[in-house]
């Protein structure tokens, strides 16, 4: 068994998913696949904070699946995953207005995540 503590990343979220995390209903979270991210795994933690605020929210990772591109991250992930509150031509608005083509191009992460508690 190992002790290693594990790795915490330190990650900005707009409030109204950063809501939807906290109360456990928001189970995916969408990244660009970043070279700070790309290394990503299950185990780690994630704190996400709203900037500006104090306010945080510790996750733990349990799977980082990618994908191309952000349709195919909805498609594969399910909507309601992402975001319970909008429709999936919603999110890959609202996501795309966050990334632009050069940065989709990258490719998405699709990061399963839990509350810690």
């Amino acid at each position: 068994m190992s002790n290693a503590t594990p790795r915490v990343r330190e990650l900005n979220l707009y409030r109204q998913y950063f809501d939807l995390v906290a109360a456990g209903t928001k189970t995916i979270e969408v990244r660009v696949k970043y070279p700070h991210l790309a290394v990503l795994a299950a185990g780690d933690v994630i704190r996400f904070h709203i900037k500006g605020t104090e306010e945080t929210c510790e996750v733990e990772v349990r799977r980082v699946t990618e994908y191309p591109d952000f349709e195919a991250l909805l498609d594969g992930e399910g909507p309601s995953n992402v975001n319970p509150t909008a429709t999936r031509d919603e999110q890959l608005a609202n996501i795309r207005a966050i990334y632009p083509p050069d940065k989709e191009a990258l490719g998405a992460l699709a990061i399963q995540m839990e509350v810690r508690s």
